[in-house]
């Protein structure tokens, strides 16, 4: 497959080419348009209970969209929800990805998506949840942020602090912990900052420039309130 970036910014497109026979699995909804040659299905990734993990745990839909080049080559147009910039990563086959759960747009066949599991504290502090996506296997790798993508490459031991609402993918070559974004707690909370994420490298951390929460609380604000 090959794929390109349409109009990036904040409403960009990606376009993917398939030859006759192959197939890429992408974010259920995510489909703008595409050749007659090409078929769509519905396919629950890593069977009934990977699909269910995903749906429960972190929040990923159900299913995926699987399009297939059925009768000779085609192309996919494809799009997030939200507005905001689309990056593409090669996957080697040994390097993987910790995922935000709304961060996943398309991936080759090849490639491997699965609930991972964080810890307690992390869970409860780092805003993503108990569970975030592992992506792993060979291929292309399409993600997709809320605002812009700013991509941080850490060398051995460089640490970086990412508000965690920022987050959108990292590579499991860094380590991270959460903590407290001033010194003191009531610091922490007055300065709308909370919790960040301290990342140690080497690895690469994806970042967005927009806070979904955020975003949300300010919509919120002009939303009549029924009494």
């Amino acid at each position: 497959m090959r794929s390109e970036i349409l109009y990036p910014g904040a409403f960009p497109m990606v376009r993917v080419e398939l030859a006759e026979g192959e197939h890429i699995k992408a974010e259920s909804g995510a489909m703008v348009a595409l050749s007659p040659t090409v078929d769509v299905e519905s396919k629950m990734e890593g069977g009934f209970l990977g699909a269910l993990s995903r749906k429960l745990l972190t929040g990923e839909k159900f299913f995926f969209q699987t399009l297939r080049a059925s009768r000779g080559p085609g192309e996919i147009l494809l799009a997030p929800t939200v507005p905001g910039e689309i990056v593409v990563i090669e996957l080697d086959g040994v390097n993987e990805y910790m995922v935000q759960k709304d961060g996943f747009l398309a991936g080759a066949e090849t490639v491997k998506i699965e609930s991972q599991m964080q810890s307690l504290s992390r869970g409860l502090l780092g805003g993503e949840g108990f569970f975030i996506l592992k992506i792993g296997g060979k291929g292309t790798l399409i993600l997709n942020s809320f605002g812009a993508i700013h991509k941080i490459e850490l060398k051995p031991d460089q640490e970086y602090i990412v508000d965690n609402n920022h987050l959108v993918a990292w590579s499991v070559t860094t380590s991270y912990n959460i903590e407290k974004a001033a010194s003191g707690w009531v610091a922490s909370f007055t300065s709308g900052e909370g919790f960040v994420c301290r990342f140690r490298g080497p690895g690469v951390v994806y970042i967005q420039s927009r806070n979904p929460g955020s975003f949300g609380a300010w919509v919120r604000q002009f939303i009549p309130v029924s009494e």
